[in-house]
């Protein structure tokens, strides 16, 4: 039997249950097929997971430290089962209220393995979706004007290098740790792998960074990654950058996960009881049925045009499982934008890389919006910079931590804002007025003209615009 829709989302993740949501909202009737559960990566496996144990780790730090704000404790404890309750709390929350969402939305949720059809009795086109379930009944056929692929990523790997439960772990495994080891190696310090290693070290952990760019976080402006490895190092975190791994000769024994690695010329390795694998993410293209359309995959990714649409014109694709940004944030507004287009809107406006915000939630947090100093000299610009530290910033020494700064990069020609990187407290929650003013085309004046209240973090802001011409008040 099948069931006929308008819409039919593959993959309930951020991006897919969003572009649902955003499609109910236009008349749309619509459907979601998914495999596990809807939140997707992000909400089960990734960004609220993870950030959850990054703020116990916070905590931890915060009451240890205590007796510096006047607050006297015992020697505090961490119990981290309750880490984990508290975690999946959090998830199971939110879980909730996405299920809240499909229904308020009117949307079919179809719990399977979904697949697209080619030309059938169903329909004369390619897009019909065979949904697998779980259940062992038979297969149900789902037969829309429009699909949306919103199948999102796995972690990679390296070859020869067997993710397991136990020992050789990815991100996803990770998270369902029930003890923390005594030490691990991180083989990769991008994202993900700086904040897995700022996380387990607060929690005590011995860790071991392996990256092979010459920097941690090596997309960040060169600034910013200098002084990520130094709060990192402060933390008694060991990094090796140029580090080649040698993935195929990893072995175990004696409770121990040896990693070899080039460094230098030399071959070393490192000894430790696990070992997190976070060198990216590959896009969930395999047995979904792209061969039975002509949709092109190109180095792994699903190919689109700037309305997100496949070769296919009535098959739309989103998110990770089209490269770019993989980002939870990204995926949204690429959902809406695509579901605008397939209802009539032409000018539904597809992202610009370089006005989207980016975060490491990792301690100290990182965030940026547009270009490297470095990236925009490669692009010809004549470039002018303003740096301002935490240290010089009242709020930040009444929190407690003035790591970091936060940095302009402008057009010195045209006074553009060409990109603003930040590193210190909170600055993920700070990096949206620089996004704002990206969108907005503002110059590094203007935003210094934006009265930043006193005291506040945001001041760091300010002052680092006015510091692009030498102006700033309180450095």
């Amino acid at each position: 039997m099948s069931q006929e829709y308008d819409l039919v989302v593959l993959g309930a993740g951020t991006g897919g249950y969003v572009a649902a949501i955003r499609a109910a909202q236009l008349g749309l009737k619509v459907a979601i097929v998914e495999k596990e559960k809807v939140g997707g990566t992000c909400l089960h496996k990734g960004c609220i997971p993870s950030k959850a144990l990054l703020r116990s780790a916070e905590v931890y730090q915060t009451v240890k430290k205590s007796g510096d704000f006047g607050v006297e404790t015992n020697k505090p404890t961490l119990d981290f089962s309750q880490v984990q309750k508290r975690k999946d709390g959090i998830v199971d929350q939110l879980y909730k209220g996405v299920q809240h969402l499909m229904k308020k939305g009117k949307i079919d949720v179809y719990e399977g393995h979904g697949r697209i059809l080619g030309p059938s009795i169903f329909s004369p086109s390619p897009g019909t979706i065979s949904v697998e379930n779980t259940k062992g009944t038979e297969n149900e056929m789902l037969v829309p004007k429009n699909v949306l692929i919103a199948t999102g990523s796995h972690p990679r790997s390296l070859p020869g290098l067997t993710l397991n439960e136990s020992t050789i772990l990815s991100s996803d495994e990770a998270l369902k740790m029930e003890t923390l080891p005594s030490s691990i190696t991180i083989v990769g310090g991008g994202v993900i792998g700086v904040e897995w290693a700022s996380m387990l070290a607060d929690f005590g952990v011995d860790v071991t960074i392996l990256e092979y760019a010459s920097h941690v976080l090596p997309l960040e402006d060169e600034d910013i990654s200098k002084e990520m490895k130094r709060a990192l190092k402060k933390k008694g975190i060991t990094i090796v950058t140029d580090a080649r791994v040698i993935s195929d000769q990893v072995e175990e024994k004696d409770g121990q996960v040896t990693v070899p690695y080039e460094h230098k010329g030399e071959t070393k390795s490192v000894s430790t009881e696990k070992v997190l694998v976070s060198v990216g993410r590959a896009a969930n293209v395999d047995d979904i049925g792209l061969q039975n359309t002509d949709i092109q995959v190109e180095k792994g990714f699903i190919s689109v045009n700037e309305h997100y649409q496949t070769k296919e014109s009535h098959i739309y694709a989103i998110g990770d499982v089209i490269g770019g940004l993989q980002l939870a944030h990204v995926a949204s507004h690429e959902g809406i934008a695509a579901v605008e287009h397939m209802t009539g809107d032409d000018d539904a406006q597809a992202i610009d890389p370089d006005n989207v915000a980016k975060c490491t939630y990792s301690s100290p947090e990182v965030a940026n919006v547009g270009l490297t100093e470095k990236a925009a000299k490669e692009k010809g610009y004549e470039v002018k910079t303003g740096t301002f530290s935490f240290k010089a910033i009242g709020k930040a020494l009444v929190y407690g931590d003035t790591t970091g700064f936060v940095k302009f990069v402008s057009d010195a020609k045209t006074d553009d804002l060409l990109g603003v990187h930040m590193i210190g407290p909170h600055v993920t929650d700070m990096i949206s007025e620089a996004a704002l003013a990206r969108v907005l085309d503002a110059a590094h004046w203007e935003v210094a003209e934006t009265i930043h209240p006193h005291p506040s973090l945001s001041e760091a802001i300010g002052e680092a615009a006015l510091a692009v011409d030498g102006r700033q008040i309180h450095g």
